[in-house]
């Protein structure tokens, strides 16, 4: 029997992607780097709907910020990244017959989600700088140096902010039945 995907899963999904759009203008200070939300809520999106919606809200959603501010090709490179980090997130969490209902394993998920994120970044900016643009070892080495603390503070904010925001929407999305309908075909 052929399955199909409903339309509220659908429209959850354009939510989610609409949420990591808006999520990624959203940033603030800390420690002398700039904290941004779209990784939490591209993790949230992956607890709540599962590895594939999950990441195709998160891939969809950061592709649509680049190409709009400009990124060109780097947006099916952000897209493929996000979407691998909400993949990981989702796919641990839902797996072994889970449902994102395991709160410690939620954690251990979001953690791997983002700092595989944090490694996909890091090899991309290895291969940019020195197969695009032909920069030397050193100067690679460097550029990475500098962008890992604020990669490692945003995974850091990823892991603790969308297990608390998946805690405090999980209630009330059971009580109505969406949460069943944004995981259900």
């Amino acid at each position: 029997m052929k399955q199909t995907v409903s339309t509220r899963k659908v429209v959850y999904a354009a939510l989610l992607t609409a949420l990591v759009y808006v999520a990624t203008m959203i940033s603030f200070p800390l420690l002398g780097s700039k904290v941004r939300m779209a990784n939490p809520v591209s993790l949230l999106g992956a607890l709540l709907m599962g590895p594939v919606f999950g990441g195709l809200a998160s891939g969809l959603g950061s592709l649509i910020y680049d190409v709009q501010t400009g990124y060109g090709m780097e947006s099916v490179i952000t897209f493929v990244s996000k979407f691998i980090m909400a993949w990981v997130c989702g796919k641990l969490a839902f797996s072994g017959g889970r449902r994102a209902d395991d709160h410690k394993r939620n954690v251990l998920a979001c953690t791997a989600g983002a700092w595989t994120y944090v490694a996909l970044y890091m090899l991309k900016t290895f291969l940019f700088q020195r197969f695009v643009y032909g920069y030397p070892a050193d100067t690679v080495w460097a550029a990475m140096a500098s962008k890992f603390p604020a990669s490692a503070i945003n995974a850091a904010a990823a892991m603790v902010v969308a297990p608390i925001l998946y805690t405090a929407l999980r209630p009330a999305l059971q009580s109505m039945g969406q949460l069943d309908a944004m995981r259900s075909a």
